[in-house]
């Protein structure tokens, strides 16, 4: 299989799981966080609704520096801004892919913060890291649905939920 193909597919069926995982949360729920060094249900959420957005920007630029570009989190107001946002997110990444020129799949994208550079890969092995971010955040957003109470959908086979126990 082509490496195109290949992140095409792996991005349509995480995008499956992750939009089960987004719609899960209760609108009254934003606010709260497990510990007081984690992220809200908010941020974290968020976060995971724009990641498909970096697939664009690998493809597009050479890299991103968080000291000339700090990162600013859109706001959603409820789980129905969060799809939104998500959907947009992944329509975007998904059509930029789909566009994308495989000859660039090996140059390298570069992750800085000013002088430091905190990650350097191909623009392939970039698409890949975040399609692992997504996956990351989502279990991180399982484990606060699961404190809440709040019933966990499966992501590669059905969770304990479906399963009755």
């Amino acid at each position: 299989m082509d490496t195109l193909k290949s992140l095409l597919e792996e991005m349509e069926q995480e995008a499956q799981t992750t939009e089960k995982m987004l719609s899960r949360i209760p609108d009254d729920k934003y606010q709260w966080k497990p510990h007081p060094k984690s992220m809200t249900i908010e941020q974290l959420s968020t976060h995971i609704a724009e990641l498909p957005t970096w697939v664009s920007l690998t493809l597009h630029t050479d890299g991103l520096d968080f000291a000339t570009v700090p990162y600013e989190p859109k706001k959603v107001s409820g789980t129905a801004d969060l799809m939104k946002l998500f959907e947009d997110s992944l329509a975007d990444g998904y059509s930029n892919l789909q566009k994308a020129d495989v000859s660039t799949f090996d140059k390298i994208w570069t992750l800085r913060n000013g002088e430091q550079i905190l990650n350097q890969r191909t623009k392939a092995e970039v698409i890949r890291m975040t399609y692992c971010q997504i996956v990351h955040h989502r279990a991180q957003l399982g484990v606060y649905l699961r404190l809440l109470d709040i019933p966990i959908p499966g992501s590669y086979g059905p969770s304990a939920d479906e399963q009755g126990f």
